[in-house]
């Protein structure tokens, strides 16, 4: 600690380089969980219909039903729609303002759509689905099964284009701060070379000699991690805030976005992990180099 405040400069430096870092890494890590999130609730839109034989008794169907609950590794929620709920909401939807139409069919009880009871079922996850799909085409009384694979198809990519752009970009992150707190951590390390050379000489060890950079970059390391998770908490409370209360129809059509502490929960002990652990590299990579007298 002595060390920190004696040698200002290379220590705002070092945690100012460590702060920028984190933040950078930050933002970018709230967004990608927030994409994801995104894509996670649209996926619960995308589910699987499916459609029985003409005449299957509703014991069966429950069977059906059964059968396909059973998949817990697959199957995240199903519902079951009787031919009358699907007439409901077709003359809902296509005899919107001529209403006596569709009660001609109702009071004839006349059901067009008698052949029509299904099944919504919705997969855990959309890369999921085409399995899923395969299982409930080999089931006995399933005459059809609809799904979108264009809309499968797009929400995969997008969920393996994200996660390969999330590596590679916290890669980046991390070999650029591993760089820049080596660079500042040998700064300050030249600086006291003649006090190293000293204790060397005089028999320290070089794990003695070692310890108290290794400390000194693991608590600046801290510092500059804690700064700004702190910034980007607030920052980011506040910008979620503005949109929900800004951009209702957004807000609407993106199912609303992840609270703070849901992100916090995950960035917090990563951030200061990150900080710590980069410090803790840069200083033993740095330190070495200067061990040998």
């Amino acid at each position: 600690m002595k060390n920190i405040v004696r040698n200002k400069m290379f220590s705002l430096a070092s945690i100012a380089t460590m702060a920028a870092c984190i933040f950078i890494f930050g933002v970018f890590f709230s967004i990608v969980l927030n994409f994801s999130y995104i894509l996670r609730n649209v996926e619960t839109n995308v589910g699987i219909t499916v459609f029985f034989d003409n005449g299957l008794d509703q014991a069966s169907i429950e069977m059906i039903g059964a059968d396909i609950s059973s998949q817990t590794d697959m199957v995240k929620k199903i519902r079951y729609v009787s031919a009358d709920q699907a007439w409901e909401s077709f003359s809902a939807r296509y005899f919107k303002g001529n209403e006596q139409a569709a009660e001609g069919w109702k009071n004839n009880n006349d059901n067009p759509l008698a052949n029509s009871a299904h099944f919504e079922v919705y997969p855990n996850s959309i890369e999921q689905q085409d399995k899923l799909v395969s299982y409930i085409e080999g089931l006995d009384g399933v005459r059809q099964v609809n799904q979108s694979r264009q809309a499968s198809s797009t929400l995969s990519s997008m969920n393996k284009l994200i996660a390969t752009i999330s590596v590679i970009i916290i890669l980046i992150l991390l070999v650029v701060s591993a760089f820049l707190i080596n660079t500042t951590v040998t700064t300050g390390i030249n600086v006291r070379r003649e006090e190293i050379g000293i204790m060397k000489l005089i028999g320290a060890t070089n794990s003695f000699v070692r310890l108290p950079f290794v400390l000194e970059g693991i608590l600046i390391g801290l510092i500059g991690a804690a700064i700004p998770l702190i910034i980007i908490y607030f920052v980011y409370n506040s910008a979620v805030n503005y949109i929900l209360q800004r951009f209702e129809v957004l807000n609407n059509f993106l199912n609303g976005l992840l609270p703070v502490n849901s992100v916090y929960g995950l960035l917090l002990p990563i951030g200061l992990l990150l900080g710590v652990g980069i410090a803790l590299i840069g200083s033993m990579i740095a330190i070495h180099k200067h061990l040998n007298v």
